[in-house]
């Protein structure tokens, strides 16, 4: 349970998981090292009517549980929130640009889609955030999706083409950029060990399959989000190589992409097994990150690896809301990973805890920091943290009966209302030595 001491800012208990360190949150970590929050557009901004997630809600007989609809009305409310995380001491803050509201037909690119964009940026380095632009977080236009999304030849072409555009609007607002978001997701799901809204891994591609052949344009051309088959690691590397391109031209700040970094865990006896779903899952995408800047980690759980494969947590362990395993050791052990093989620095663009029960978000994210402050005094790189999510936010197929979010939201007045755990992360961020 937290305590007033934790809501002003201190840590919480920690009980001897942290391997014993008496280092603390507020003071383990370099000069330079940022604290702040990720969003995601779709999931907060609300209304984005030209994408193909908004067409897949509205299918008859839909996967997602809910329509997006107005999310949490970031798109017009931003200025309360940035006030509000800089208020709070966060020292950064991720938000994505959505492409189909910058391109909602091929080749037409909304100037004041993109002048949107910029003052969300300019206000955030206003009020002391530093920015984490994200060019692609899983949604795309509608057409993109119905001319074959990413299997399309012309697809990367596509891409670059609007991060290009989008950049060069954006350029000396950013401070840190991310091409894709985890675009080794579905091979996670396929793989097993990992889950998106509420949907089982193995479900993923089902469930988006399911609402593709519900969608009135749907042919066998239409493939929304990641729902493709083929070589997808191939694809997604030229995208972001490209993408990186179009950026640097415009832009002198660190890119990189952030991948799903499961901390998958062999079962003794299966090591070998263990090592090959790491493989195909993380460390073939991780290899491409060599090229970068950094390598965004997003990690939440940790899965084993036995006989069947992956498993599932074991009877008993503590879990979260979409039952994933809290294992607060699986953020530095999957930074470690993610390092190890890239060879890079590291920036945490994603970690939280999926439930309502905010004293069990704030003492997990406490001891996950705790093993990581652990860590970086090993000598790990690590560049920032980026907590999942600042909002209550639409979460996928599970839509509004889960939440990351730090702060609560009225959904029927959008009220504000910073939760415990949004103090006590603002009380690590002040802490630290400002650059």
């Amino acid at each position: 349970m937290s305590t007033d001491a934790e809501v002003a800012g201190g840590r919480p208990e920690v009980a001897g998981d942290a391997g014993g360190s008496s280092l603390t949150v507020r003071d383990a970590f370099p000069p330079g090292f940022f604290v702040g929050a990720a969003t995601a557009g779709h999931q907060i901004e609300g209304g984005n009517v030209a994408s193909d997630s908004w067409a897949l809600e509205h299918v008859p007989d839909t996967v997602f549980r809910h329509r997006s609809g107005d999310a949490v009305d970031f798109y017009n409310r931003w200025p309360e929130d940035v006030a509000m995380a800089a208020g709070l001491g966060l020292q950064a803050l991720r938000f994505s640009v959505e492409w189909s509201r910058v391109e909602p037909v091929p080749g037409e690119f909304s100037r004041a889609q993109l002048d949107h964009y910029r003052r969300l940026a300019a206000a955030c380095r206003d009020a002391g955030l530093r920015t984490v632009v994200t060019f692609n977080h899983w949604t795309t236009p509608l057409w993109f999706a119905a001319e074959g999304g990413w299997t399309n030849p012309h697809a990367v072409e596509r891409f670059q083409r609007y991060v290009n555009v989008a950049a060069a609007h954006l350029a000396g607002e950013i401070d840190w950029a991310i091409t894709l978001n985890e675009p080794n997701v579905a091979t996670v799901a396929a793989v097993g060990g990992g889950g998106v809204g509420g949907s089982a891994v193995g479900d993923l591609g089902r469930a988006l399959e399911h609402a593709s052949r519900r969608h009135p344009a749907a042919t066998g051309s239409f493939k929304p989000m990641m729902l493709w088959e083929g070589d997808q690691l191939g694809r997604y590397a030229e995208a972001h190589r490209r993408a990186v391109e179009a950026i640097k031209s415009h832009v002198d700040a660190p890119v990189g992409w952030s991948l799903a970094c499961v901390d998958y865990q062999a079962v003794p006896g299966f090591e070998d097994r263990a090592a090959a779903v790491r493989d195909q899952a993380v460390t073939a995408w991780l290899e491409v990150s060599r090229d970068d800047d950094f390598v965004g980690v997003q990690n939440y759980t940790r899965r084993l690896v036995g006989a069947d494969g992956v498993e599932r947590p074991a009877p008993g362990a503590p879990v979260d809301d979409l039952g994933w395993e809290l294992y607060p050791q699986s953020l530095a052990n999957a930074a470690r990973y993610a390092a190890s093989v890239s060879r890079r620095p590291v920036v945490i663009t994603e970690h939280g805890v999926c439930t309502f029960d905010d004293s069990l978000r704030l003492q997990h994210t406490g001891r996950a920091l705790e093993h990581l402050a652990a860590a970086v005094a090993e000598g790990l790189d690590v560049r920032g943290y980026l907590h999942w999510t600042l909002l209550d936010e639409f979460e996928w197929f599970s839509g509004y009966d889960v939440t990351f979010g730090l702060v609560e939201v009225d959904r029927h007045t959008f009220e504000r209302k910073p939760r415990p755990s949004a103090a006590w992360l603002g009380g690590v961020a002040v802490g630290r030595t400002r650059p």
